[in-house]
Formats: C-alpha cells, structure tokens, sequence
C-alpha cells in the first residue's frame, strides 16, 4: 500500500500502478487548501500501514509530512516528488511565496514536463518496492509520458496563438509559476498572499491599476475557493472574472473520465488560453484518459 497527498498525485500515481494489486490512499481531501491541511489523527493510521508516501514536498504538506514522520512502519520511506526533481537554484519566489518565507511555489505538477518526471519517479520507486510488477510500471509510464507530451506539445500551440502580451495571468492563488515559465507566459499577480489571508485594501488598488496598465483580458479566480476580491477587480477594470480554475482539486467525482491530473490541466489550460484569446483547439482533441482503471482512494 502507498498513501498520496494532494489529488493530483494520486492521480499520477494511478496511472503507474494501474492493472496491479497496489493499493493507492490519497490523505488530503480535494477541496481543501493543501498549505493549510492539518491531517486528522485518523490519517495516521494509513501512512501507519503505507510502504511508501509520496508527497510533493517544497514545503507544501508540512504538517502531512510530520505525521508521516511520526507514524512510518519500519522500512516505509517519504518521497518527496517535487523537491527531488527541481534543483534549488530552479526555484521560483513570487507573489504567494516570497522568499523570505524560505519556502518556494511548489506548484511543479501544472508544468507537463515536470508532472512527467513526477511518474518517472513514482514508477522507479514502485519498481524497486515490487520488483514483481516492474515491467507493469515501465508500460505504464511509457503511456502515460506520451499523454503528458501530447499535451505539452498541444499547449505549446495553443500558447503560440496569444502575442507575448495577453499570456498574462493575475490569478487568485499563484499556481502556475512553473507552467508560465515553461511556456513564455507573464504571472502579473496573485490574490491571496504568502498569509493566506484576504490582500488589503493598498494592496488590491495596486492589482486594479496593474490590471488596467496591462490590458490583460480576463483574470482568474478559483472553483474552489471563490473570490470577492477578484470579483470586484474585475468589475472596476471591466476585465472578465473567470472563476473555474483548479490547483489541485480534480473535475468531477471520483470515477468520472476526466477526475485525474490529465483532464484537469487540460481544463484549465483550455479555459485560460480561450479567456485570453487564443485559440485552444489543439488542446480539445488531446485525449486525456488515464492509462488504465483509476483504482485510487481520492478523499473528499
């Protein structure tokens, strides 16, 4: 049995094991904000009977961590996905996560390529945990990197619809720093702050000049976690307030074909790229399917 964090991860590491016996827990609800998530005591029975727990890490499940830390049978290891595949000096500071804070946007899994060294990290880690299966894992990576790059290379067209100048985003939390510089797209703001409290009110007059000197053509607020602030931004710049977009909550529930890493990015890529624009075509005919059946435990 392996135990996850945030959904998106778990969503990942389904695809790896799919078609094995592992057994695949998420321990962070979806919906909720993974940087402020105290797990309940309850989880500690699961990282208790887990082999292995995969967390993103770069500070963004600390108190999960802790608890994992606390609770790991003999043997057992933490995986932390994010730190191991993004050097310190590939870091990035910003609005959300200044750097005097000392912990970086650890949003690395809205970025494709990084996703991708997500699964290769989750199949060498699988493998060398159940050697038995090994072979499985190695399948399945193949398959689910060549859906990761489809939809790179998708949205790399789709970016290259939008001049330099309206691939900007001023977002209610910055969780795309890595995407934008991946894909020459401008973050110009965020809403929420490194406190995760409301912005004050300097601070918002700011963003609304900001939003009116940039000429950006929407700005976008959270499903999840909806956003007054944004809302009244854009009513006084009279630039449109999109507010479907996911960090790490996935579509639908559990089961439905697009609940899963692929049919979120390509969701909010396409929602993004259409408000500013552009031309998101290449993206609509990406096939976003999970390699095989989604097994996983997603906590709601």
């Amino acid at each position: 049995m392996i135990a996850t964090t945030v959904a998106p991860i778990t969503s990942i590491a389904a695809n790896i094991a799919a078609g094995t016996d592992t057994r695949i827990i998420g321990v962070v609800p979806e919906g909720t904000n993974s940087h402020t998530y105290e797990p309940p005591p309850s989880v500690a029975a699961t990282l208790e009977e887990s082999h292995i727990v995969f967390i993103n890490g770069l500070g963004l499940e600390d108190p999960t961590r802790e608890l994992a830390d606390a609770n790991l049978r003999e043997g057992a290891v933490v995986c932390e996905l994010g730190t191991a595949i993004l050097p310190e000096d590939e870091w990035i500071f910003d609005f959300s996560f200044p750097k005097e804070g000392g912990k970086p946007n650890p949003h690395v899994w809205t970025n494709p390529p990084m996703a991708g060294d997500f699964a290769a990290l989750l199949r060498d880690s699988l493998s060398a945990a159940d050697p038995d299966n090994a072979d499985v894992y190695s399948s399945n990576y193949d398959a689910f990197v060549a859906k990761v790059d489809a939809l790179d290379t998708a949205m790399a067209t789709a970016s290259a619809t939008l001049d330099a100048s309206q691939r900007q985003l001023l977002t209610y939390h910055d969780a795309y720093a890595y995407f934008a510089a991946h894909y020459g797209w401008s973050v110009i703001g965020a809403i929420q702050p490194s406190s995760f409290e409301e912005p004050t009110p300097r601070e918002i007059a700011d963003l609304i000049t900001q939003v009116k000197e940039s000429g950006v053509a929407a700005i976008f607020g959270s499903e999840v976690f909806p956003s007054n602030v944004l809302e009244q931004i854009g009513g006084e710049t009279g630039v449109r307030y999109v507010d479907v977009l996911r960090d790490d909550d996935l579509l639908g529930a559990p089961g439905d074909p697009e609940h899963s890493w692929l049919g979120l990015m390509r969701f909010n890529y396409v929602t993004m790229v259409e408000a500013l624009g552009g031309d998101a075509s290449a993206l609509t005919t990406v096939d976003v399917s999970d390699v095989g059946p989604d097994t996983a435990e997603y906590p709601q």
